[in-house]
């Protein structure tokens, strides 16, 4: 009786066994990377630079002996040569890739690597320095792997992580992660010439990942590599949100440029803690600005944008992008014990770069 048994029960257990191993095999991240690592791509730039180590006039050349002291040789250090980085991208239209500006930033040349070893030259459609955002074009014959792009809206803090790319050079290098914080500004690390809201994650992110993906649990594309805090005990990495990335690339792709309103104001979010209460206070009005022309002045309390109540500074930096430019907002300030409506012209913000 035994014997019929273990016959009938043996493939059950095998089979149940299998199965579970099957499982444990295929997990979350082999099929994110499954659905989205192909479109995952090395973006290798070159630069040509000419290097002038000392002045042509420069004592140095004058002594032959200075010269062979050191192992100088002029004629040399002159000549043009060839400056190589690399980065990553992916993707995401009918041979449309997106990346960091500042990889591909003042490159000559752009060679795009697919994951199956082919090359192509890639052409620049535009890009974008204020938010750090770029889209090649790749010169050649599709069809080509296209990345699913998620919904940075839905990314909540503890979500899980998996940056793609290139560092160092090591391709198709994945690392995972969680999501640690959302809306990071990116004025609390320290960079003052850009407006970002960044995804922040621990997912390690290297010299090199920079443009490649950050990806949900379901291989959808959250983000954009582009930032990492470096340091002992730092492990923090920072990546543009996709929402924002699809809105710049957009404009990118229709207009070659993206415009960005601004008023010429600072801000500073100044915390009662005691309260819990935030007030958005003016730290700096650029002179000549819509902000100075429409009566804006330092220590004004930001209390309305529009018809928005203001809570943070990014508040402030949300409705005035909204606006648009030529087009008059409606400000409403406190300034000590007042109140007080103006209205104001935003501009592009190369206009303000240019006073």
């Amino acid at each position: 009786m035994l014997c019929p048994l273990n016959l009938i029960s043996k493939p059950l257990i095998t089979s149940k066994f299998n199965a579970i191993n099957q499982e444990a095999n295929n997990s979350f991240i082999n099929k994110a990377i499954e659905k989205t690592g192909p479109s995952v791509v090395t973006i290798d730039t070159q630069k040509y630079v000419k290097k002038r180590n000392f002045s042509a006039d420069s004592p140095q050349f004058l002594d032959p002996s200075f010269e062979r002291f050191f192992g100088l040789n002029p004629p040399y250090n002159n000549q043009p040569r060839i400056e190589q980085s690399q980065g990553s991208g992916f993707i995401f239209g009918d041979g449309l890739v997106m990346t960091n500006a500042h990889v591909v930033n003042g490159s000559d040349q752009v060679i795009v690597g697919l994951v199956n070893g082919k090359k192509f030259k890639g052409k620049l459609i535009g890009q974008d320095l204020f938010t750090d955002l770029a889209v090649l074009k790749i010169e050649g014959e599709g069809p080509w792997p296209k990345a699913k792009l998620g919904d940075s809206t839905k990314v909540k803090v503890g979500d899980w992580a998996i940056a793609v790319g290139n560092p160092f050079g090591l391709e198709n290098t994945v690392t995972l992660g969680i999501i640690s914080n959302l809306k990071r500004n990116v004025t609390q690390l320290g960079i003052y010439d850009k407006k970002l809201e960044l995804i922040q994650t621990d997912a390690a992110i290297n010299p090199g990942n920079s443009g490649g993906p950050l990806l949900n649990s379901s291989g959808e594309v959250i983000g954009i590599n582009t930032l990492i805090r470096s340091g002992p005990g730092a492990g923090l990495s920072f990546a543009i949100p996709i929402n924002k990335a699809k809105e710049i690339a957009d404009q990118l792709i229709k207009n070659g440029k993206v415009i960005h309103p601004m008023i010429g104001i600072s801000l500073i979010d100044e915390n009662n803690f005691s309260t819990s209460e935030n007030k958005v206070k003016v730290s700096y009005v650029v002179p000549n600005s819509p902000a100075e022309k429409s009566g804006i002045m330092i220590s004004d309390i930001i209390i309305k944008v529009g018809n928005k109540d203001i809570e943070t500074a990014s508040d402030v930096v949300s409705e005035i992008t909204k606006n648009g430019i030529d087009k008059q907002i409606t400000i409403l300030i406190k300034r000590r014990t007042r109140f007080i409506s103006l209205q104001v012209l935003p501009t592009d913000i190369t206009n303000l770069q240019n006073l």
